[in-house]
């Protein structure tokens, strides 16, 4: 059974960091792209992040990142602890939202991808 369960998010001031996590259960992280996608009241779902694996490797990885984000977020994955991590830094009240974890297959990234399973979503607020 596939399952992927974020960690908690929160409250942060402009201009700060945070880190998000995603525990990936049920299938390898290999085999997956692993994104993350947030929702912000009255927006659309926008795709934010993505990691998969290149060419079937373990160790290099391919990244997508949107426009909105690139150069503050950095997605990695830890395939030993089956985690996929957001770190999000110099965030925004635009940043403000519930991410979400999702897994899809293939394993590739590109813009506006469709994710086939989902994490239950956790809210990230950014405000001073």
């Amino acid at each position: 059974q596939v399952q992927l369960v974020e960690s908690v998010g929160g409250l942060v001031q402009p201009g700060g960091s945070l880190r998000l996590s995603c525990v990936a259960s049920g299938f390898t992280l290999d085999d997956y792209a692993i994104g993350w996608v947030r929702q912000a009241p009255g927006n659309e779902r926008e795709g934010v992040s993505c990691i998969s694996s290149a060419d079937g490797s373990t160790y290099y990885v391919n990244t997508y990142y949107a426009d909105s984000v690139k150069g503050r977020f950095t997605i990695s994955r830890d395939n030993t602890k089956s985690t996929v991590y957001l770190q999000m830094d110099t965030l925004k009240p635009e940043d403000t939202a519930v991410y979400y974890c999702a897994a899809g297959f293939p394993p590739s990234c590109e813009p506006r991808r469709e994710y086939e399973y989902w994490g239950q979503g956790t809210q990230v607020t950014v405000s001073s």
